[in-house]
Order: structure tokens, then C-alpha cells, then sequence
């Protein structure tokens, strides 16, 4: 029986009337609608005729998260007076309850992306409703992009709305109406109840989250916080926390409180789920819960809010290879989502663990998933659609060239798109199972190799991390999960089975489909697959099996051992195991090793690794190891392959030419050994890599070489063409014209070191022109002054430079000019003793007002000297005046 009194009292019903008209119209809408006007749930019953109003139709309902899909179909189950499964089902990974009659179904945007892959027509969809389509997860959007492309290209009569609580309802409009026009958008007025703000920083500073890494100190205070809150205020608090590890954290902490405790996250429980969602029986509740209760779900009885102010995202390291979630300041559009669920029953509060100041700085709104997130899962989705480019899908944000092109190089490698991008049938199948792409290809290569169900149960764990109490060690954790039962065990059991069957075995545990299906699957292990080292035969196998299924995932994460629980990856990233350099400083946030299994201390003892799951903290130099399985080197060989090379590596290293003949993992060195006689061509790549690391030093320069150098950058600074640039970046440009002879003779430092720099660079002189022969006339190295000395100028400055005493210019009525008379030359005048007295580039002013003063200055300490009145008229020299009368 239709609850009529409840779907009555929903805000969004005043707003109905125009979205059946857009729908109608256009086809395409945006709905506006705040947290707690029903549009999660009365919207999608109107559109179906379900509410008794309109047409019956079908209606699809997009929601980003599970426990948001399931929570949805069961408020609307109950709003029927149905269980779910009847009329209104829902679908998400690994269950479904839908049923013949069920004509809303609510399905996460995964399972709407493998459906529209497999039916791009949606045969008998009328309507898509994609919700909370603000929060821009990347499935959402690319949903929406080939909901445009089916309803331009095969249905034009299928209906979408794009619905949120806050959203750029101007940009989806315009995305949602395409060429013709922006779509109608269509607002919904909720019940506004308002709620006040506590602003509850911590009063000592906290380290700033990082990784996965949140300092205690702020969960701590958090805590304290909900303990504040519990006393000054009524009703139940739901306390924002970025992640399950915090999550247990501050439950821990508020052990004793007078009040129930719930854990609500994606990893949570049905039951518990259902518990939160059903309200409270007179006892208040505290409900910790990550970011899936900011929208879809409200939570009966809350009143309060305490909001840590962190969340965690997506965020790829492309760099390193490194994709992990990251926790990060939550945006100002979250926490007023937050903070709204304080108000949608009553007047409520917002506790807010940040001060009034910071608020200003946070950013405006969360970054799409499509800037910041391995796009890997996306290039697939997106060839198998037959747009590899993705350039012709209506998408918000294009997605960033250097991810994509990141992404296409992984799907290359493991055999999911051709060259052209486009998807192989491998692909397809790849993209069919619901894994990442990686995973993908471990599960269908690995499972000939270690068994189909063994190779699922691996792959199971590494598709929803297992809690931190399960270790680092990947082969520990896959034994804790068999024999465990608790809520991720019983996940990770249906998922292995749904895994299983998509890789091709009839039923889970019946033993067919791989090697080691049968008697070694539903026993200890033993036997199937590569061996390790290690124990006995059960541990060495699960090894073997942990450590390939991790490694053909990750190819680019085999590491080995460098000492004290360091390793290098083959992608070049040094990683560290618990305990070892940067990774071991403080340890907040970080797993341990599981007690049974040695955990991470087992990881640090091995000679090679296959990481699983790494993060590299803020100021660390390396990634640090969060799960990993042993491996041996050949396992390691086998799972990267496409990363081994061989062959002769010539290198400038450490100040010399180092040749050798190499084998390789990526950056992991194998072997190596001398090379007698080395490639000549790489012997001089390497030398002219050595001057363009060390420069040009490693030549003999002589102060002639110097000197030559400083005349030809001189001419080709005042004459241009076709006197060569000498600067070092051109040096470095025509290394093999000036100093070619030199280089195919250099074997190591020492033969550099010889080469004399002053006959290489002549050979950049004009001679082809013959303006070489000009170069002394133009450039001097020296030049003639009245007492008949020949003296050196130094181009080395903006202009040259004679630095010549006094005396020995007398008579002479013009400086110096040089590169054909057009620059004249900076004349340092200098005393008897040789310092300088005055500087000059107009002798003839000089000798009319200068000379006086110096003459005034200099004579009395140099009485021996001539200091004539007339310098102009007077005999230079370069000896006293007492030798000069003598001559």
C-alpha cells in the first residue's frame, strides 16, 4: 500500500510538474533539488508512474556508491508498501534484487557503464536518472557522455535527468541540450531548517594529512569533539571522517560514551546499514561515517554534525606510477553538503574542527575525478565504445592528454587496445568483468597459470584493499580473509565467485577452468603454480600465487632488494616495507604486519616483491610499500617481461665513460659485465653526455683557448654572421663539427682532459668565407702603444679592455678601436705600480680634462716617473725618468 502521507510531505513533488514537461519536451533536464526533498526517491516513482501519476514507465537510477543505490531502492520499496524486488530493485556489483515486475531499478554508475557497453541501446529503459551527479565521479560523467551519444545516435526518445543537490546547473545544461540548446533546468525548494556553526579547531597544530596518513592528534580531537557535542546539544551526531582506518580510530576513542556507535562506510555491512538508516529506537546514536553520507542518505534522528574537514580522492602519480587514494581538505561545497544534514529533520548544529580562517582557503569545490584519477578504466571503457580518443564524447572536462596518454601505454601493454587504440577482443572481455584493466589482465592470465579460483580470490583482494589489520603481506592477508568472518571476508567471498565465473569457471570450487582446480584448489594449495622460497609447500605456493597475481597487475611494481627494507621498483621508484627509511618515520596511518603471518617484517627479509598498493608521502624520497606479496626473481621476469632488455649500455657515470654489456627489469639491474670494445657511436653519445652534464671544463684550456674563445664570442656579439656563437649551449650544438676528431678518439675523462680547446674551437673560424683570415685584424689578441709594447686586451667583458700604464701612451691622440674600427677599446689607465689610475674610452678627453687631476694625485708618489704638463707632446715610455736621460 502507497504511503501517501510521507510521499505528500516531500518538497520535490511541487516541482514535478515541469520536469514530466521537459522530459516530454526535450527529453533532457536538470534537476536542482536540496538534500531532503525526495528527488532520490519520490523523482524516479513519478517518472515510472508509480506514485499514480502519468504514464508507467521504466526508470533507470544512477547512484555513485553502493550503500547509496541499495539505501535508495529500499526507501522507495517501503514508500510502496513493497519489498525490494518487486517493483523498485536495485543492482550493484555482486548482487542484484530485481525481479519481472521491477520497473524502477537502482543500479551504481559501474554497473550502468557494463551495461550500456553491452546494450547500448537499453532496451526497455525509458528513463536514466543520474543522481548526485555534482560529486563528478568519473563513472558519472562517462555514463552521462554515452547516454548523449545513445539518445543522438540510436534513441533520441530516451529520457535523462541529471540530478544533484548542488551542481553547475548551467554547465550540465548546456552538456545535457547539445547543439540545440541548453536543457530546461528545473529547481525543487526544500524545507530549510537552519543550522548554526561551532568552529572547534584543534588547540595545539596537527601535521597535515597526507596519503593515506591522518595525524592521531586530529582524530583524537575529533573525538573530543562528538564527546562536546554529546553534551551540549540533543539528538544524534554524524561525525565525517575520511576513511575507514579513521573511522575505527575514532570509535576507538569514544569507547564508553553514553551512546550507540555505528561504522558507515562502503565497506560497512548491510545490517548495519539498514540499522542507521531505520532510525533510532530512543537511544542516541553516534554515526561515523565517510563521504557516502554527505547525499542520497539521510540519516533519521541526526541533529548534529561534527566535520573533521577531510576526505579522501582519487589521485595518480603518473610520474611514479602510483595511483591511490589521497586525503585532502574537504572543498566548501562539502562541507555545506555536510553540514545540511544536520538541518533536514529540525534545527540543527554543525561542529566544524577547523578555525573561522581557514574556512576562506579551503577550495570552492571537490576537482572532477576525470583531472586527477587513473584513466586507465576510462581509455578502456571509451575504446570499447569506439572512441578511443575520446574526442567525440560530450564530457564536462576533457580529460588531461598526459593521463590519457599514460592510460593508453598500460592498455597497450597488456594487450587491450591495438596500436590504433582501438579495443581488442581481449579488451573487451577485460572491460566485461568490472575490474580495473589491471586487474583484468591478472585474473585472465593468471588463472591458467595458478587456477581459476585462486587466481579470483587474489584478485578479489587487491579489487577492495583489506583492512589495515589484515598486514602488508599480500599472501598473509589472502589467508586471513579464508579463515576470517567479518564483514570485508564475506565481500571478499562473493566477490572471488562473481570473479571466478567471469573468468570463465562453470561454478566456484567445482575445479574447473585452470590448473591446480581441483584437489590443490580445495585443499592446502599445494602444487599449483610457480613455487618460492619460504616454508612449507601450502605457504610457498600461496606466495608463488599472491606474488604473480600481484606482479602481472603491477608489472611495473616488481621490486628487488636493496638492503634494510629498501627496494627498487622497476619503474625506477624506490619503495620502502614498514620499519625501513622514510616509510618507517612515525608509522600513523601505515599497516602492520599481521600477528600470525610476520606481516610486514617478512616483506622486509625478501630479495623481491611484487607491490600491490604503494603511496609515496609528501617529502619522501621513496613510496612506501602498504601491500606487497614475495616473488622470485624469475616470477618477477616472467610478469615483466615486457620491461626486460639486454643489451650494451655505454653512460657517462661518476665523472668517466663506464661501457657495459647489461640486462635489465625496467630500472632493475640484473647483470652486468665490462665491455671490452663498445659501440663507438655510444662511447661518443656518452662523451658528449659527460660535457653536457659537466660542461666544457673537462677540455685544457689554456689562457689562449680562452682568449680565442672570448675574440670569436666578441666578433659574433658586435658582427653577427659569419662569426660563430661560441656560448657553451652553442658549443653543445655543434660538439661534432668543432671538436668531432676529438670525440671519436676519447675513451674516458682522461682523453678529454688532453684535448686542447683552443685548436678545436679554431676550426669554427670562417675559413670556407676566408673572413678567418681577417680574425686578428678584427679581434687583436694584442695591440701596439706608443712605448712599443704589445699589449694583450681582454675581450672577456661587454667591451675589451687595454690595461696599460699611463706613460706609454703619451703622444698618442685616439684610443684604440677594433672589429674593423666600429668598437673602440675601454683603455684602463694605469699607475707606475701598475693599479689602476683612471679609465678611459676617449684618450683625447682625457689627456684635455682628466689628466691634470691624475698627474696632481700620482707625481708626488712617483717622482721617478714623467709626469709632463703636455702628455699629448711628451715621449712615451715605459721606464723612469732618470733611464730616460741615461738613454
Amino acid at each position: 500500500m502507497i504511503r501517501r502521507d510521507a510521499l505528500d510531505q516531500l518538497p520535490v513533488r511541487t516541482a514535478l510538474p515541469a520536469l514530466r514537461a521537459a522530459l516530454d519536451g526535450p527529453g533532457t533536464a536538470v534537476l536542482c533539488a536540496p538534500p531532503g526533498t525526495g528527488k532520490t526517491t519520490l523523482v524516479p516513482l513519478d517518472l515510472a508512474g508509480l506514485s499514480g501519476e502519468g504514464p508507467v514507465r521504466r526508470v533507470l537510477v544512477a547512484e555513485p556508491r553502493r550503500i547509496a543505490a541499495r539505501a535508495a531502492a529500499r526507501r522507495m520499496a517501503w514508500l510502496l508498501g513493497e519489498r525490494v524486488g518487486e517493483q523498485v530493485g536495485f543492482t550493484v556489483r555482486g548482487e542484484r534484487r530485481a525481479g519481472p515486475r521491477t520497473t524502477v531499478e537502482v543500479v551504481t554508475t559501474g554497473v550502468l557503464l557494463q551495461r550500456l557497453q553491452r546494450d547500448p541501446e537499453l532496451a526497455g529503459v525509458d528513463v536514466v536518472v543520474l543522481d548526485e551527479c555534482h560529486e563528478r565521479h568519473l563513472d558519472a560523467d562517462t555514463s552521462a557522455a554515452f547516454l548523449l551519444d545513445v539518445r543522438e545516435t540510436l534513441r533520441p526518445e530516451l529520457r535523462l535527468v541529471a540530478a544533484s543537490a548542488t551542481t553547475d546547473a548551467e554547465g550540465w545544461a548546456r552538456l545535457l541540450g547539445g547543439p540545440e540548446g541548453a536543457a530546461p533546468v528545473v529547481e525543487a525548494a526544500g524545507v530549510s531548517h537552519p543550522v548554526g556553526v561551532v568552529w572547534a579547531p584543534p588547540e595545539r597544530p596537527v601535521r597535515p594529512a597526507h596519503g593515506m596518513r591522518v595525524d592521531p592528534a586530529l582524530l583524537a580531537h575529533v573525538a573530543a569533539v562528538v564527546r562536546r557535542a554529546l553534551r551540549e546539544q540533543t539528538g544524534d551526531v554524524l561525525c565525517f571522517l575520511p576513511g575507514v582506518g579513521e573511522i575505527g580510530r575514532v570509535a576507538g576513542e569514544l569507547a564508553g560514551v553514553d551512546a550507540e556507535v555505528f561504522q558507515v562506510h562502503g565497506r560497512a555491512p548491510a545490517e548495519v546499514q539498514d540499522a542507521v538508516l531505520a532510525g533510532g529506537s530512543g537511544v542516541r546514536r553516534v554515526v561515523l561515517a565517510t563521504s557516502v553520507a554527505e547525499s542520497s542518505l539521510t540519516v533519521p534522528g541526526v541533529r548534529v554534525v561534527v566535520d573533521s574537514g577531510l576526505a579522501r580522492v582519487p589521485r595518480t602519480d603518473h610520474a611514479r606510477g602510483l595511483s591511490a587514494l589521497t586525503t585532502v581538505r574537504a572543498s566548501r561545497a562539502a562541507g555545506r553538503q555536510r553540514a545540511g544534514r544536520a538541518g533536514r529533520e529540525a534545527p540543527g548544529v554543525v561542529y566544524r574542527c577547523w578555525s573561522e580562517g581557514e574556512d576562506g582557503r579551503l577550495p570552492a569545490f571537490p576537482d572532477p575525478e576525470i583531472k586527477v584519477a587513473d584513466l586507465t578504466a576510462f581509455a578502456l571503457q571509451s575504446a570499447c565504445w569506439g572512441d578511443p580518443t575520446a574526442g567525440g564524447l560530450a564530457l564536462l572536462d576533457a580529460p588531461p592528454a598526459g593521463a590519457l596518454a599514460a592510460a593508453r601505454e598500460v592498455l597497450t601493454a597488456i594487450g587491450a587496445v591495438d596500436g590504433a587504440g582501438r579495443a581488442t577482443g581481449r579488451g573487451g572481455r577485460m572491460a566485461r568483468i568490472g575490474l580495473h584493466p589491471r586487474l583484468a589482465r591478472a585474473l585472465l592470465d593468471g588463472a591458467p597459470e595458478v587456477g581459476v579460483r585462486r587466481a579470483a580470490e587474489v584478485v578479489a583482494l587487491l579489487s577492495e584493499e583489506p583492512p589495515r589489520a589484515y598486514g602488508d603481506d599480500l599472501a598473509a592477508a589472502w589467508r586471513t580473509a579464508r579463515r576470517g568472518g567479518d564483514a570485508y571476508a564475506a565481500r571478499w567471498r562473493q566477490e572471488a565467485r562473481r570473479l571466478a565465473s567471469a573468468a570463465g569457471e562453470p561454478s566456484a570450487g567445482s575445479g574447473a577452468g585452470g590448473r591446480g582446480g581441483s584437489a590443490a584448489d580445495a585443499g592446502a594449495d599445494a602444487g599449483g603454480g610457480r613455487t618460492g622460497g619460504g616454508g612449507g609447500a601450502a605457504a610457498a605456493s600461496e606466495d608463488a600465487v599472491a606474488g604473480l597475481i600481484a606482479a602481472l597487475a603491477f608489472p611495473e611494481r616488481v621490486a628487488r632488494a636493496r638492503g634494510a627494507g629498501s627496494f627498487l621498483m622497476a619503474s625506477g621508484t624506490g619503495a620502502d616495507v614498514a620499519g625501513a627509511g622514510t616509510g618507517a618515520q612515525a608509522g600513523w596511518g601505515h599497516r602492520a604486519g599481521s600477528a600470525g603471518d610476520g606481516g610486514g617484517s617478512r616483506l622486509r627479509d625478501a630479495g623481491w616483491l611484487a607491490v600491490a598498493v604503494a603511496d609515496r608521502p609528501v617529502a619522501a624520497v621513496s613510496a612506501r610499500v602498504r601491500l606487497a606479496a614475495v616473488i622470485d626473481e624469475e616470477t618477477a621476469c616472467a610478469a615483466a617481461r615486457a620491461l626486460y632488455s639486454s643489451g650494451e649500455e655505454v653512460r657517462w657515470s661518476d665523472g668517466d665513460v663506464v661501457a657495459r654489456s647489461v640486462t635489465r627489469l625496467g630500472a632493475i639491474e640484473l647483470a652486468a659485465r665490462p665491455l671490452s670494445a663498445p659501440d663507438p657511436g655510444l662511447l661518443r653519445d656518452a662523451v658528449v653526455s659527460g660535457l653536457r652534464r659537466e660542461g666544457f671544463g673537462l677540455l685544457r684550456w689554456s689562457a689562449a683557448a680562452t682568449s680565442l674563445q672570448q675574440r670569436m664570442a666578441f666578433l659574433h656579439r658586435e658582427l653577427g654572421a659569419p662569426w660563430p656563437d661560441v656560448s657553451d649551449a652553442a658549443l653543445l650544438e655543434r660538439v661534432e663539427e668543432w671538436l668531432g676528431v676529438e670525440l671519436g678518439r676519447a675513451r674516458r675523462r682522461a682523453d678529454l682532459a688532453r684535448v686542447d680547446a683552443g685548436q678545436a674551437l679554431g676550426r669554427l673560424l670562417p675559413w670556407a668565407s676566408g673572413d678567418a683570415a681577417r680574425f686578428d685584424e678584427l679581434a687583436p689578441e694584442r695591440i701596439g702603444v706608443p712605448s712599443g709594447s704589445r699589449v694583450r686586451v681582454d675581450y672577456g667583458g661587454e667591451q675589451p679592455v687595454l690595461a696599460v700604464k699611463l706613460q706609454e701612451l703619451f703622444g698618442l691622440q685616439e684610443s684604440p678601436r677594433v672589429a674593423g674600427g666600429r668598437v673602440p677599446v675601454l683603455v684602463h689607465l694605469l699607475s707606475p705600480a701598475g693599479r689602476p689610475a683612471a679609465v678611459t674610452a676617449d684618450l683625447a678627453s682625457f689627456w684635455r680634462d682628466g689628466y691634470r687631476s691624475v698627474r696632481a694625485e700620482l707625481r708626488g708618489r712617483y717622482p721617478k716617473h714623467p709626469w709632463p704638463e703636455d702628455p699629448s707632446a711628451a715621449e712615451p715610455t715605459r721606464h723612469t725618468s732618470a733611464r730616460l736621460k741615461r738613454g
